[in-house]
C-alpha cells in the first residue's frame, strides 16, 4: 500500500495461446519432470514451462534489439526505468498520420527534461485485432528533438509502432535504440485510466542477459486527489 498514491496499471493482459507474436504455457507435475522431488497425489504441486516471443504484450525494445553489440534487459540502466513521466495526447490523430515535431513542441512546458514520455494515440483498442498495426506515426524530427532537446530515455507509446506501416526503413528506432542507447515501450495499455498527465512511472523487466526486448508490468503511480 503506497499511502497518498494511487497505482495505475498500464499493461496489457497476457494470453496463452491469443498472442501475435506467439506464447505458450505448458504445465507439468513437478514429479513428472523430476522424479527426486515428492508430490503427494492431493497436491497440486507444477512447474510451468512458457515459449514466448520477446514482444509479446506491453514490451520495452532495448538497444540490443537494433544494435548487436547494444544494451539489453539486463544491462539497460535501472535508474532509467523508473522515474518522472508525462503523457501527451494524440487520440485525434488518424491512421497513417504523422506526430510532427510541432505537435512535441506544443506539450513543451510538460515535458519535462529527462522525462519518460508517453504517447497516448487510442490504438490499445486495437490489441490483438486484426486491426493491431493501425496506427499514427512519429516523424524521425520529433524522435531527435525528445532526444536532444528534451533527453528522453525511454518513450512509449499504445500503438504497436512508432513507424510508418509495412515500411523496411526504421528511423525513429535507429535513433533511439542504436545512435542513442535507449528504449522504446510499445501497445501500452489504457492511458485513458490516469487522472494526471504528469506520475511517476515504474518499468519492471526481467533481468535477462541477451534478451531484446521483454514483456514488462507497467505502472503509474499518481498522487490522490485531496
Amino acid at each position: 500500500m503506497l499511502k497518498g498514491k494511487r497505482v495505475v496499471d498500464l499493461s496489457h493482459d497476457i494470453w496463452p495461446g491469443r498472442e501475435e507474436y506467439g506464447l505458450t504455457l505448458e504445465s507439468q507435475y513437478v514429479n513428472d519432470i523430476y522424479p527426486q522431488y515428492k508430490r503427494r497425489a492431493d497436491i497440486d504441486y507444477i512447474l510451468q514451462t512458457v515459449h514466448m516471443s520477446t514482444h509479446i504484450g506491453t514490451h520495452i525494445e532495448f538497444p540490443r534489439h537494433f544494435d548487436a553489440a547494444g544494451a539489453d534487459a539486463a544491462a539497460f540502466p535501472l535508474d532509467r526505468l523508473i522515474g518522472p513521466a508525462c503523457v501527451l495526447d494524440f487520440r485525434h490523430k488518424a491512421d497513417n498520420e504523422a506526430i510532427t515535431l510541432a505537435d512535441l513542441q506544443a506539450h513543451d512546458d510538460l515535458i519535462q527534461t529527462g522525462d519518460i514520455v508517453f504517447l497516448f494515440t487510442g490504438r490499445f483498442t486495437n490489441h490483438n485485432t486484426p486491426t493491431a498495426h493501425n496506427r499514427p506515426y512519429l516523424e524521425p524530427e520529433a524522435m531527435r528533438w525528445l532526444i536532444e532537446a528534451k533527453d528522453v530515455y525511454v518513450l512509449g507509446i499504445d500503438a504497436t509502432g512508432i513507424e510508418v506501416k509495412g515500411t523496411d526503413y526504421h528511423p525513429n528506432h535507429t535513433l533511439l535504440l542504436k545512435e542513442h542507447g535507449r528504449a522504446l515501450i510499445e501497445a501500452v495499455g489504457d492511458m485513458g485510466q490516469l487522472r494526471r498527465q504528469r506520475f511517476e512511472c515504474w518499468i519492471l523487466p526481467l533481468k535477462m542477459h541477451g534478451m531484446d526486448a521483454c514483456p514488462i508490468r507497467l505502472l503509474a503511480i499518481e498522487e490522490e486527489e485531496a
